[in-house]
């Protein structure tokens, strides 16, 4: 084990990084329903990539309509009833999800392996974060799983009433490609914890991970129809779960475009509950008096990390007139220290987007800060013959009115404002559609907790960002989603809370 930091200011010990698997199997490209392995109803698979070299890496079973039906029908009798997992006692679902956490840990390398070839992400980023958090977040809702309970109520009259907060049903998980496995622990973890059974769609650029997680789901020996795993495409696959009316909710991670239309799918439906987790364009507010280096390093992560692809990058960066040149200078001088390549080898710190779509939309992203006025201080191009890597880029002089300053990029772009005084940048940080998450930066706590408190988004960090856990709620105001994920919070969303009066001779208090 290495251990990161100072002695003044230690930080937790991280296991040593191993090498990546030089011969990585792809054992896992059905469709997983029931504990079984299915091939499509239709016959029809689709090409999974590798976004560092536009390589084919394998083909994979194209879930649609028909499969999610076959899927949800496993959901529904795995939560009938007197089923074994509708009997079984809280803390054996307890004991079940920390089993999972044990072989996520046992086969720790595989899966980070996989999901740096499948998603580009960094080796070193996958293994010690993404792993670490997939495996933390098991075991918190591991622990939660007895303890979720109602109360008595003092209900007037001769009643005793009590309250029980039940498993919703059958829960539709719709999982995004920046984070595929820790976007799918995030769905399924709270959701077996309060008793659901579930039927997942991971992305269609990234769906390895989710399906070699059905293999360890299977060993874990969570019972049949408990999770059921159907790769597939939005308008097909996705569609039939927000659309089908058997499924009890659906959650979703990724762009609000699509959260409106999965809304609009439950009204349509049967009303089933949504919870939504959507794009952002959050501001991080850097006072004159911070800690600078302290500053630029966290606004530098908060933008930059996994290439720009995270929906609470801190893509609207305020610093106060005094400090703006200095911090412009060394914003910079820190993107162009960046190393790009293959995610796979060590000291590579950039890896590729995630596709083509991607790449284009990003690179268009940049020619329109050039063409509205705002000045290119590095990068702005592809880099590379292969791939799809962009160079990190930085643009100063950037006004609200510029699309890159409203619009998600979703890519490693940096767009530094100027502000003079509190109001005014109370108010451009709030104006905005997004409400994900937000930041401000200042030695002065009068300032932090005035922030804390005007700054309209679900997370608000103060001398940090992207600091994030299992216990802690997490979602978005406005137009970043609905409802929370994580923390106990997160598990109210998975429950429906019932009440039961009886009727009695006579209360006593």
């Amino acid at each position: 084990m290495k251990k990161q930091g100072s002695d003044s200011n230690p930080a937790p010990v991280l296991p040593a990084l191993p090498e990546p698997l030089k011969d990585l199997q792809i054992k896992y490209t059905k469709i997983f329903i029931n504990n079984e392995w299915h091939v499509s109803v239709s016959g029809k698979k689709f090409e999974v990539f590798n976004p560092a070299n536009e390589e084919k890496i394998c083909e994979v079973e194209e879930g649609d309509k028909a499969d999610v039906d076959k899927a949800v029908k496993a959901a529904r009798k795995a939560f009938e009833l007197g089923s074994p997992w509708r009997t079984m006692d809280a803390s054996e679902r307890g004991r079940l999800l920390n089993k999972l956490a044990d072989l996520v840990e046992r086969d720790r390398l595989i899966l980070a392996t996989m999901e740096a070839i499948d998603g580009g992400k960094l080796f070193s980023t996958a293994y010690l974060m993404d792993l670490g958090a997939c495996i933390k977040t098991l075991h918190y809702c591991a622990g939660w799983a007895d303890k979720i309970h109602g109360r008595t109520v003092p209900m007037d009259g001769n009643f005793f009433t009590f309250t029980r907060h039940e498993p919703i049903g059958v829960c539709g998980q719709i999982i995004p490609w920046n984070f595929p496995l820790v976007m799918f622990i995030w769905k399924i973890a709270p959701a077996l914890c309060c008793g659901n059974t579930v039927v997942v769609k991971p992305a269609e650029q990234t769906p390895l991970t989710a399906l070699y997680m059905g293999s360890l789901i299977k060993e874990a020996g969570f019972p049949p129809g408990v999770v059921n795993i159907v790769p597939g495409f939005g308008p097909t696959a996705g569609a039939a779960i927000s659309h089908h009316m058997d499924v009890d909710k659906v959650a979703f991670t990724g762009s609000t475009e699509v959260g409106k239309l999965i809304k609009e799918a439950a009204g349509k439906s049967n009303l089933k509950r949504v919870t939504l987790e959507l794009g952002g364009k959050s501001p991080n507010i850097i006072f004159a008096d911070a800690d600078l280096d302290t500053a630029v390093e966290f606004a530098h992560i908060g933008l930059f990390y996994h290439q720009g692809q995270c929906c609470i990058a801190g893509s609207r960066i305020f610093v106060e007139e005094p400090i703006y040149d200095e911090f412009v200078r060394r914003s910079i001088e820190r993107a162009k220290k960046y190393t790009l390549g293959n995610p796979l080898l060590p000291g590579v710190q950039q890896g590729p987007q995630i596709d083509k779509e991607q790449f284009q939309k990003i690179l268009e992203l940049v020619e329109s800060g050039k063409k509205e006025g705002a000045k290119l201080e590095c990068g702005g191009g592809p880099w590379g013959d292969k791939g799809y890597f962009i160079q990190p880029t930085v643009f100063s002089n950037v006004t609200d009115d510029m699309r890159i300053a409203k619009e998600e990029i979703f890519g490693p772009v940096q767009q530094i404002m100027k502000f003079k005084t509190i109001d005014e940048v109370i108010k451009r940080a709030n104006n905005t559609t997004y409400g994900l998450a937000a930041a401000v930066f200042t030695k002065d706590i009068d300032k932090a907790l005035t922030f804390a408190a005007a700054l309209q988004a679900g997370t608000v960090w103060v001398n940090c960002y992207s600091a994030m856990s299992a216990q802690c709620p997490f979602g978005g105001f406005k137009m970043s989603g609905n409802g929370r994920e994580m923390g106990e919070y997160g598990l109210h969303e998975y429950t429906e809370v019932k009440t039961v009066t009886i009727k009695i001779p006579q209360k006593n208090s």
